[in-house]
Formats: structure tokens, C-alpha cells, sequence
């Protein structure tokens, strides 16, 4: 006899399954309003968490240094006192300090980064201008510490033979005030020299891809024209991608405008304001790295705190007045052009 057969529940088809669903729901899938919908709405959640956590950090930046600014008032910033043992605090020094080696790091990192750019686009082979470009990536990944590192050791004693052979110099340089001071190795010029190095892969990677974008109708027509490439880069090349270098410049600021570690390991760590790159200072990140662990008081936390304020406000102005002179740039371009 045969098996009775076994009877199994019939699978519903999908168009049986879309007639089943509700009107909205088949609707929904039809238009793809609801999908979309749904991508604004975690677009706009994502970029809300970004905003928010800027927020946060600020309100924690303010909240916490509220006892020095109540304590010393608008003063803490235009004192350049910091003696933690009689409760005497000032940014002053640390903004003298900071301001001194990214102004040393950026004269050497910017038109070295960006003359070594021009050199990788427009003079040197492909095969060499690949292999540099690959070595000048591997430097931007190596970590500040160990950049740090490299700097006592290596650097320090550098910048220490220079700077004996500029105090034994016969023609008097010690004398200048810009190199007056024990040649010690660290300070001033030690922490610009490693602000530079740690600068140079941004603004040169930057700069190189700017120059990449230049057209190369515009190459061909300073060159038809009998300019000669030099001409061709100074009056063609370089003023069609001024805005690019421009931002590379912002960005290579931006890097050593906050660095941390390594300036702490080669600038000396001591709070003066002297002109000379001998000498050893302080900056504001460095000091927040080196005594927020050993401050002794809560005033004592609240100014480092508002260092980091300070800092924080430093980095929107900057990033501002940056964008305030590329419109102005931009008008004063288009004038002329129009003239």
C-alpha cells in the first residue's frame, strides 16, 4: 500500500505577503520615503552626538575653570606668574611659549614642505617622487612619544653643537639676544626644530595634492607661452593653488599648536618668557601634562583647566581669523579679476 501522503502548510508567495501587508507599510516600500526618512533621521542624530560632544567638552572646559577666573579674574591671562606654592597663577609664560615654537616650527615647516612638494609634481621622476611621498607618510605615522624620544637623544645633542658653536663663534652672535643663554640643547629651538618635523608630512602632503590638481592646460600654456619652468611655477602654478597651500599652512598650525609629549621632552619645562631660542620654556599643553597629576590644590586644577580653555579659544580664533581672510582673499581676487 502506499504511504499516505503528508500534508505541509504551502508557502506564501511574496507578492501574497505584500497584498497582506498594511496599505502604509506596502506604500513605504514603494516610495522609499520612509528608508530615506530613516537616513536623515541617523544623519542627523550622528551629526547632533558630534555637536553635543563639542558642547560638552566646552561646558566642562568653563565649569572647571571658574574658581581661577573667579580668584584672579581676566588677569590670569596677562600675568605671567605661576608659583603654585602661593597660589599665584598666570598663562602668560605658557602662551609666550607656545607661541614662540609654532612660530619656529612653521618658518621651517611651511616653505620647506611646500618647496618639496613643487620639487615631487614638477622637477623630480615619478619613481623618486613616489618613493619620497611614501617615506614622508611613514613619518606622519610615527607617535609624538617616539618622536620625543628621538629628540633627547638624537636631537638635543644636535642642536646642543650648534649651539656651542654659536657661543664660540668669533663674531659675536652670543651677544644677540636672540642667542644669548647657556647652550644647554633643550629649549626653544630644540622643541620649533621637532614642531617642524612633526608638521612637515601634513603640509607637505597637503601642498603635494593641491599641486596635482593644478590642469594641465594651464601647465601647457605657461610653457607654449616661453616661460621657463621656474617662471612657470612662480607666476602659474603656485597662484592657482595659493587656497590649498594656504590650508596646509592652517593645518600644519593646527598640529603643533596642541602638541603635547614630545615638546615636553626637548623644550626644558621651565616658566620664563625670554627671547632667546636657547633658552627653556613652557608651553600650555606641556604644562597641563606635567603638573595636572601633582597639582596641589583645586585652585591649582581649575588653572590648568583654564590653560585648556585658553587653548581651546586659541584654536577658534585661529581657525576663524583663517576663514575671515579667505573671504577676504577670494573678494579681492574676484575684483581684480573683473577689473
Amino acid at each position: 500500500m502506499d504511504a499516505p501522503a503528508i500534508e505541509t502548510p504551502e508557502m506564501t508567495p511574496p507578492s501574497l505577503v505584500l497584498q497582506i501587508l498594511p496599505e502604509g507599510i506596502r506604500r513605504w516600500r514603494s516610495t522609499g520615503r520612509g528608508a530615506d526618512r530613516l537616513f536623515r533621521l541617523v544623519t542627523g542624530m550622528c551629526a547632533a552626538a558630534v555637536a553635543g560632544l563639542l558642547l560638552i567638552v566646552i561646558l566642562f572646559m568653563v565649569k572647571g575653570s571658574l574658581p581661577a577666573i573667579r580668584d584672579h579674574g581676566l588677569g590670569f591671562v596677562l600675568s605671567p606668574d605661576w608659583d603654585p606654592t602661593n597660589q599665584k597663577y598666570g598663562a602668560l609664560t605658557f602662551l609666550f611659549g607656545t607661541a614662540y615654537t609654532s612660530l619656529i616650527g612653521m618658518a621651517i615647516a611651511l616653505p620647506l614642505g611646500v618647496l618639496t612638494a613643487v620639487a615631487l609634481v614638477e622637477i623630480l621622476p615619478r619613481g623618486l617622487a613616489k618613493a619620497i611621498s611614501l617615506a614622508v607618510e611613514l613619518l606622519a605615522a610615527i607617535p609624538s612619544v617616539l618622536l620625543g624620544l628621538w629628540g633627547i637623544f638624537e636631537l638635543v645633542p644636535l642642536v646642543r653643537s650648534f649651539e656651542i658653536a654659536i657661543y664660540r663663534s668669533p663674531l659675536g652672535f652670543r651677544k644677540l639676544p636672540i642667542f644669548s643663554g647657556a647652550p644647554l640643547g633643550v629649549g626653544f629651538l630644540a622643541a620649533g626644530l621637532l614642531l617642524a618635523i612633526m608638521a612637515l608630512p601634513f603640509i607637505l602632503s597637503v601642498s603635494r595634492e593641491v599641486l596635482l590638481q593644478v590642469p594641465t592646460a594651464q601647465r601647457e600654456a605657461a610653457y607654449a607661452l616661453g616661460a621657463t619652468r621656474w617662471q612657470a611655477i612662480r607666476k602659474f602654478i603656485l597662484p592657482y593653488s595659493w587656497k590649498g597651500i594656504f590650508g596646509a599652512g592652517l593645518l600644519g598650525l593646527a598640529r603643533v599648536l596642541g602638541e603635547t609629549m614630545a615638546v615636553t621632552m626637548v623644550i626644558g619645562n621651565t616658566p620664563q618668557i625670554k627671547a632667546s631660542l636657547f633658552a627653556s620654556g613652557y608651553t600650555l599643553a606641556s604644562v597641563i601634562a606635567n603638573e595636572f597629576t601633582e597639582a596641589p590644590s583645586d585652585l591649582a586644577i581649575s588653572a590648568l583647566i583654564s590653560l585648556g580653555l585658553i587653548l581651546l579659544v586659541l584654536t577658534v580664533l585661529l581657525n576663524a581669523a583663517a576663514r575671515l581672510m579667505l573671504i577676504y582673499l577670494n573678494r579681492r581676487m574676484g575684483t581684480q579679476g573683473a577689473k
